[in-house]
């Protein structure tokens, strides 16, 4: 598999303005083990292997456990995650999803109970993020397995 284009060299304005989102992110205050199961899993739904390779490893330098990791694309079959993950999690879907689903007032009210309304920004932030990069990812055929940690925002 072949990069198609590289992004950060054809338009660097572009992708800076794209790491300017994550230095946001970076800075929100947001948990980095939640930041990243949010990143994982929507990469997961959106079948980008460039970001669930890159994010993956980023959560493994955040602590965050094989066992979840593994266990991710299962999550609500698991006693893995936290109540308050599992509402970013479901919100997660539903926003990467939000065609099929949208967003229901019940799962609004769920995450709610475990988020204040900036948390739930920064959230929203994180998932059409995310989103963005796996549209340009996979796009433009990122190549998977080729991101060091050290490399991160």
């Amino acid at each position: 598999m072949a990069e198609r284009i590289k992004f950060g060299q054809v338009e660097p304005a572009a992708y800076k303005a794209m790491l300017g989102l994550e230095q946001y992110l970076a800075q929100s205050g947001l948990d980095k083990k939640l930041l990243s199961l949010v990143k994982v899993r929507a990469s997961q739904v959106n079948k980008c292997a460039f970001c669930i390779d890159m994010h993956s490893k980023e959560a493994r330098k955040a602590l965050e456990t094989e066992q979840r990791l593994y266990a991710l694309s299962a999550w609500q079959e698991t006693s893995f995650f936290t109540p308050q993950e599992r509402a970013a999690l479901a919100l997660t879907e539903a926003v990467t999803l939000i065609a099929e689903n949208s967003v229901s007032d019940e799962l609004y009210d769920l995450v709610s109970r475990h988020f204040s309304h900036n948390e739930i920004i920064q959230i929203l932030m994180a998932i059409s993020t995310i989103n963005a990069w796996n549209r340009i990812a996979i796009t433009t055929k990122m190549i998977p397995g080729s991101h060091r940690v050290e490399e991160t925002v």
